[in-house]
């Protein structure tokens, strides 16, 4: 029965008049609010429930006055299919499609997303020697070929595409894209040639073309600095030390090994202001970077480590076994090893110097000594303070590897979002769902702003692996489904137009950018160009690191 109908049979409403309505709403909405939704009647029957329709909250009020003490009992009137846009098509965007269409069999679902190529940081963050945390693309693959779902490549929302278009034609939006800036260290001389971001340096060797035309100079010396000691810090550290050969096998960009085969560089410091207790690393990367051929490892202050490891959880026990084996003399490791690194603790970096020798180039880099605050300096919590003793490393390269940051779409804030630049997170109520300071109800001052959803570092901030993202992502997932069966509002509620139209409505505005948009069977096709170019040299695939030459194949 539509609204026009209901309205019409409850025009003369008896015995309808004579009942009282009770409200179903879902826990995480306050009766306040609930009142505002529209809900079906019910009369009871001799012969069970009668449905009388679409009440309106005025109908609703007039209904509630009677104090007749019969009761209309509400429910969920059918939702037409959902529409969601999701911006961003790396892990977080496609486990969270996966998710909302298993929930929500009519769910349909278009992501969009910047480049040609989708996977975000599956395809631009893995190291190209960890081929095996890549195949959840397997899993990725067979979300796009369902009939609901539509990919959206080339299109930036925000430059190519306002938010505004999208908020008309969807019920909701999932901002799932990820953190594309690094966090910066503010020291002095950070701005000295030689001197690298970490995200930067990955994105390179990882043909992203953001960082295609990076060029570092990698044969200025022999030593390298990380400051930083996360898997990322790891990763640029393995893929230094790692022989060229072992590499060529791999995926990474053309221009990168190139680069590399002309490398001096044969030592390593990652350094870290805490202790090895602290450090962010896991024994997975530790492990690999340990056991990587004809490179010694330093041996580390023992003092650092825990003394009784029976008194330890499995995996910080772990940890000290593997440090404590690293740092042991090794009787089949060759003792001619050409190149080696080392985890540098309880140091903070206060300054880099510029090369005597090249001014406009880092040469050295100062850091002040800390000590523990704490009385345990063996819990992953402990902190720590500067002392007045300094030292100083060589450096002819330097990477920061102090994590990554989102920052906001152009036209966020126009959607009532209010993004915390200090976080680099979108406010959410960690479900996933947006909050703003201003559009609580009555007298609280946040709330939820109505069809928006995040998830994976635009949500938590820049932190775990592939799997804590998915099951981050299966959180928001589920709350949009519940959200949405429990007619929770969304995006254009008093729209009475019917069906969002969604990538269909919105397309022209993009093709008036001109830019093109990309769909699955294109990026298909640039992918099998890709694995042809790479079995051509005996890898799984040589990049395209250009947008234009990824467009160009297309064009063939």
């Amino acid at each position: 029965m539509t609204k026009l109908d209901a309205a019409s049979s409850l025009a003369n409403p008896q015995p309808i008049l004579r009942m009282m309505i009770r409200l179903h709403r879902p826990w995480y909405v306050c009766y306040r609010c609930s009142r505002s939704l529209d809900r079906v009647a019910f009369s009871k029957g001799k012969t069970g429930y009668r449905q009388h329709g679409v009440i309106s909250l005025a109908q609703r009020r007039s209904l509630g006055n009677d104090t007749s003490g019969r009761t209309v009992r509400t429910a969920v009137s059918p939702r037409r299919p959902l529409r969601l846009a999701i911006l961003g098509s790396g892990p977080a965007g496609f486990y969270s499609a996966h998710r909302v269409m298993q929930k929500i069999q009519d769910a349909n679902v278009d992501m969009y997303e910047k480049l040609p190529a989708p996977f975000g940081l599956v395809r631009y963050g893995v190291a190209p020697d960890h081929p095996e945390v890549k195949n959840c693309e397997e899993r990725f693959e067979e979300v796009a070929r369902n009939p609901r779902f539509n990919f959206i490549g080339n299109i930036a929302i925000g430059t190519h595409l306002s938010l505004t278009s999208l908020r008309s034609h969807y019920d909701a939006i999932l901002f799932a894209y990820g953190a594309s800036e690094d966090r910066r260290l503010n020291v002095a001389g950070e701005s000295l040639g030689g001197i690298y971001s970490a995200r930067a340096f990955v994105g390179w060797y990882n043909g992203l073309p953001e960082y295609s035309d990076l060029h570092p100079i990698l044969d200025r010396g022999d030593n390298a600095v990380i400051i930083g000691q996360g898997n990322v810090a790891l990763d640029v550290a393995r893929i230094l030390l790692t022989d060229i050969d072992t590499l060529r096998h791999t995926d990474i960009a053309d221009n990168a090994l190139e680069s590399l085969s002309r490398s001096k560089i044969r030592h390593v410091d990652v350094v870290g202001r805490r202790g090895p207790m602290q450090a962010a690393f896991t024994l997975k990367e530790l492990r690999e970077l340990m056991n990587l051929s004809c490179v010694d490892f330093e041996p580390i202050d023992t003092t650092l480590l825990p003394p009784n490891l029976s008194e330890l959880s499995r995996t910080p026990k772990r940890r000290v076994q593997l440090l404590l084996k690293g740092s042991s003399e090794h009787p089949d490791r060759p003792s001619s090893a050409h190149r080696s690194w080392a985890l540098k603790f309880l140091l903070s970096p206060i300054s880099f110097n510029s090369d005597p020798q090249n001014p406009n180039f880092v040469g050295r880099i100062r850091f002040q000594k800390t000590e523990f605050r704490d009385v345990d300096a063996f819990t992953p919590t402990a902190t720590v303070r500067p002392i007045s003793d300094d030292i100083s490393l060589p450096a002819s390269l330097a990477f920061r590897s102090v994590g990554y940051k989102s920052e906001p779409i152009p036209g966020l804030e126009d959607m009532g979002v209010v993004f915390d630049y200090n976080l680099g997170i979108i406010p959410n109520d960690m479900y996933g769902r947006v909050i703003s300071p201003n559009v609580g109800p009555g007298s609280q001052t946040a709330g939820h702003l109505p069809g928006l959803y995040c998830a994976g570092w635009v949500k938590r901030g820049p932190t775990g692996v592939i799997a804590s993202t998915m099951e981050d992502a299966f959180t928001t997932a589920d709350i949009i489904s519940r959200d949405w069966n429990e007619r929770v509002p969304f995006l254009n509620e008093d729209d009475n137009r019917g069906c969002k139209l969604g990538w269909d409505g919105v397309k022209d505005e993009a093709v008036k950018a001109d830019v093109r948009p990309i769909d699955w069977s294109d990026w298909k096709r640039i992918d099998k160009y890709e694995k042809e170019r790479g079995k051509a040299v005996g890898k799984e695939r040589e990049k395209l690191t250009s947008v234009s030459e990824m467009l160009r194949v297309l064009d063939r």
